[in-house]
């Protein structure tokens, strides 16, 4: 693609990861397109106290506009001020707005832009619609021009072809080495196993699982745990529970333990094929790697030599049991060559660049929809 596109985007947040898992996502994509010539202006709500956990000020890869999370004038405002993009998107899991988002951003479409559906928790979404064929965003799904997801395989693709998806393609996570890379350790995440991640409803059974049970079974071992909403979870007394890491944080949390555990949401094993960025962070840390079992785990490291996989629990504890110094090395070593060669955000920019400099010429000559609601022509303050 020979021209940078200036292109919209609608997300949670690109300077805040407080309860916003898709951070580190966002911004390995956004600054790699940057790197290779496109703009992106990322427009995010004023929500859930992210402004008063940011933790990156405005990149100089990318334009913040930041809207009041409440009352819709400034919403409207935003979405004019998008008007005339080339490629307009709707990221999933904005946390306010979404209903609206998801249709008022089809009205931006034109002769010369395009707008995309990005979905950064496909399962959530899919389960959503399969459970209510009322669900508003089901009849949306065929009008925009491609959906992008941030997983899924074969199963996600064959789930959007299905609700009517002119095209449905996953751009995985990645590792972006100017910020996820190998650290010094920090004393205060030592252990012999870490794990990062919130609390969540179809995530907490797993951690039991694979984490809590692991520590149970292996008391003399020490386990830490960072992360919003477990401090008020009962657990074994060789866990500890840190609370919220940040993000610049993650390099030491990765490089200071043992060995670091992946544990997906419930939705996200069941679908396969979705490494969550923590996969990422992790190897791109050189840090040994311990994973609970889903579909599509060889595509992005090979089980045994890059990455311990474990069934429940009890196979997490054996590996720490059989997991001296240098087997732990070696394994993060070879992870960290592998997605260096394979599965970096210029890898995977490289890939969206492509998709969009497919679609650009194949824009409709169809007219863009027609406008709806009283507030949606209402200029830019």
């Amino acid at each position: 693609m020979t021209a940078g596109l200036n292109i919209a985007f609608f997300g949670s947040s690109l300077v805040s990861a407080y309860w916003n898992g898709a951070a580190t996502y966002y911004r390995g994509i956004i600054r790699a397109l940057h790197e290779r010539g496109h703009h992106v202006t990322f427009y995010e709500p004023d929500a859930f106290e992210r402004q008063q956990h940011r933790d990156i000020a405005d990149p100089d890869w990318a334009s913040v506009v930041v809207y009041p999370g409440v009352g819709d004038d400034g919403v409207h405002r935003v979405l004019e001020r998008a008007r005339g993009a080339d490629i307009v998107i709707k990221a999933s899991g904005v946390g306010v707005f979404d209903e609206l988002l998801e249709r008022e951003v089809l009205t931006l479409r034109g002769p010369n832009t395009s707008v995309l559906f990005w979905d950064v928790d496909a399962p959530a979404t899919l389960d959503r619609i399969t459970a209510n064929a009322l669900d508003a965003f089901r009849a949306l799904v065929p009008k925009y021009d491609m959906v992008l997801t941030y997983g899924g395989g074969d199963p996600v693709v064959d789930a959007y072809t299905a609700l009517g998806a002119r095209a449905c393609v996953p751009i995985y996570n990645a590792l972006d080495p100017s910020t996820h890379h190998p650290a010094a350790a920090d004393p205060r995440f030592t252990a012999d196993l870490g794990f990062l991640g919130n609390r969540l409803p179809d995530r907490e059974a797993r951690v039991e699982e694979y984490l809590l049970r692991a520590a149970s079974l292996l008391p003399a071992r020490q386990f830490v745990l960072g992360g919003n909403g477990w401090s008020d979870k009962p657990m074994p007394p060789n866990v500890r529970a840190i609370g919220h890491v940040y993000t610049h944080e993650h390099n030491a949390f990765n490089c200071s333990a043992r060995a670091v555990l992946n544990v997906n949401r419930e939705s996200m094993a069941r679908y396969g094929f979705s490494p969550p960025t923590r996969v990422f962070e992790a190897a791109g840390a050189a840090a040994c790697l311990i994973t609970d079992a889903w579909l599509g785990v060889e595509t992005f490291l090979e089980p045994g030599r890059e990455v311990l996989v474990a069934s429940d629990g009890a196979e997490v504890a054996a590996h720490l049991e059989s997991l001296d110094e240098a087997r732990a090395r070696a394994i993060g070593d070879a992870a960290f060559a592998r997605v260096i060669a394979e599965h970096t955000y210029a890898h995977r920019a490289r890939q969206v660049e492509r998709l969009l400099a497919a679609e650009r010429p194949a824009i409709r000559a169809t007219e863009a929809p027609a406008r709806t609601g009283a507030q949606a022509s209402e200029p830019v303050a």
